[in-house]
């Protein structure tokens, strides 16, 4: 595993596929400052990588993320007192710009800022047993880093009222049926992260040039109206047609094989 900046993130390559880290395992790696610009950093280097089709974003220890370090939040409303406001906006526009596709494993907790940095996820694998909510009006604030202006693409505005007014933890099952986690795995006889990094190689085995494509249309599509989006989703067929790539999905599906897909 590759310690990233001041080590409080790490990669693992594992071929195809990276597995990013939050590595603040003894404060159930709670972010801070250094810690998200660690993360911005990991990110910048899986998107960087060629070879990488697919990546993951885990906890190191037993748990996801206890969301915002405490500490740093009550310093942060005390008078006189300056923190850097745009570095959690940056991890998740990092995240969600990635090239490749990124799954979450969501074990034990992802309380408020925990659940907002899994937003721009593309996918979410959670535990049973996990702590999953956006709980800032509990705490005199609300979710400002996108939990209320994601969410409602992901689930409805309904949904995401419900979620963000309340303030209470989400069962993961009802999490799935709302379409905003993927896959719930038994606590007691399964493990997330394995799972998410199970569903990444997945992922890994189609084309990576059609995955890159794909997500940056999927991104947009809630952002342009129907017909520029349309325009927009031909233009990034036309930049893959020509391919390496695409000729051998073709073949091999003419020749009942594997394609052997290398991103060219």
């Amino acid at each position: 595993m590759e310690s990233v900046g001041s080590g409080l993130a790490a990669i693992d390559w594992n071929g195809t596929r990276a597995d990013v880290y939050l590595s603040r395992p003894d404060k159930r790696n709670a972010m801070t400052v250094p810690l998200m610009r660690d993360l911005i950093e990991a990110f910048e280097r899986v998107d960087d990588a060629d070879e990488v089709r697919a990546a993951t974003l885990l906890g190191e220890g037993p748990v996801f993320c206890a969301g915002m370090d405490l500490e740093m939040m009550r310093d942060r409303v005390e008078p006189d007192t300056e923190i850097d406001r745009d570095v959690f906006p940056e991890v998740l526009e990092t995240i969600e710009t990635t090239r490749q596709p990124v799954v979450a494993g969501i074990k034990r907790a992802a309380p408020a800022g925990a659940f907002e940095l899994t937003l721009p996820c593309d996918f979410r694998i959670i535990g049973s047993d996990a702590k999953y909510g956006l709980l800032e009006v509990r705490l005199g604030t609300f979710p400002h880093a996108g939990g209320t202006q994601r969410l409602p693409r992901l689930v409805g505005l309904s949904r995401a009222k419900e979620i963000v007014l309340t303030g209470e933890f989400v069962d993961p099952e009802e999490a799935a049926e709302m379409g905003l986690v993927h896959e719930v795995v038994d606590a007691d006889s399964g493990d997330v992260d394995e799972r998410a990094k199970e569903f990444a190689d997945d992922l890994c085995e189609n084309a990576p040039l059609g995955l890159r494509n794909a997500k940056r249309a999927l991104n947009a599509a809630l952002e342009m109206p129907l017909e520029r989006g349309l325009d927009y989703e031909r233009q990034l067929a036309y930049e893959i047609d020509d391919t390496r790539d695409y000729r051998e999905g073709f073949e091999a599906r003419l020749e009942d094989r594997e394609p052997e897909f290398r991103g060219e």
